[in-house]
């Protein structure tokens, strides 16, 4: 593969789309003279293990990538360490990176700095949200409220596509909660869907 700049978007669940994403990133691949070459995900952003960024980072260590582009720095993930380090694998490899909405080029010191601390609120955001979701379901608990699957008779349509994806995830060992959210089922769906099988 040819010397390119890398376009990395991602969304956290298949339910969503990256078309705020697309408007800024292609009038920004429009100025550029390098061939342009896009990476999509629809994961998580709490773990860099993820089937797009996985390609592109093989690029990246085949030296391939001249630098990398996203929308915002919390599109290539919501852990500091996972940024951290790659910030660090980046800056290396001589790769830059570039983060269009948070103004962030990996090439300057004042970007590195906004870099690490927007890695560090990006983590702190995943970890406030979980902290509420604990609370709510504390709450709802404690008033005897339950929830979980779905109405007698009630079915969810699942794609080929969906199944695909359960399946190799599961043979991956990935968990049931990370194979929900990567196919935007519940899990009792994914469960659903591994005894069918």
């Amino acid at each position: 593969m040819a010397k390119h700049l890398a376009i990395y978007m991602r969304v956290s669940t298949a339910a969503q789309d990256t078309k705020s994403q697309e408007p800024d990133l292609r009038q920004w691949a429009a100025g550029q003279s390098l061939p342009v070459v896009w990476y999509t995900d629809k994961f998580t952003g709490t773990k860099m293990d993820r089937p797009g960024w996985n390609k592109l980072m093989q690029a990246v260590w085949a030296g391939n990538v001249a630098g990398v582009v996203c929308w915002r720095l919390d599109r290539l993930g919501r852990t500091a360490k996972g940024l951290t380090a790659l910030f660090a694998d980046l800056q290396e490899r001589r790769v830059n990176l570039v983060s269009l909405k948070d103004g962030i080029d990996l090439s300057t010191s004042a970007g590195r700095l906004i870099a690490h601390v927007l890695a560090s609120v990006a983590q702190y955001e995943t970890e406030v949200r979980a902290e509420r979701v604990r609370a709510g379901q504390a709450v709802a608990r404690a008033s005897g409220k339950s929830w979980g699957g779905s109405k007698k008779g009630r079915r969810f349509k699942v794609t080929k596509e969906q199944v695909a994806t359960i399946h190799r995830m599961k043979t991956e060992k990935a968990k049931i909660a990370a194979i929900a959210r990567a196919t935007g089922l519940s899990r009792p769906t994914v469960y659903n869907v591994l005894e069918q099988e």
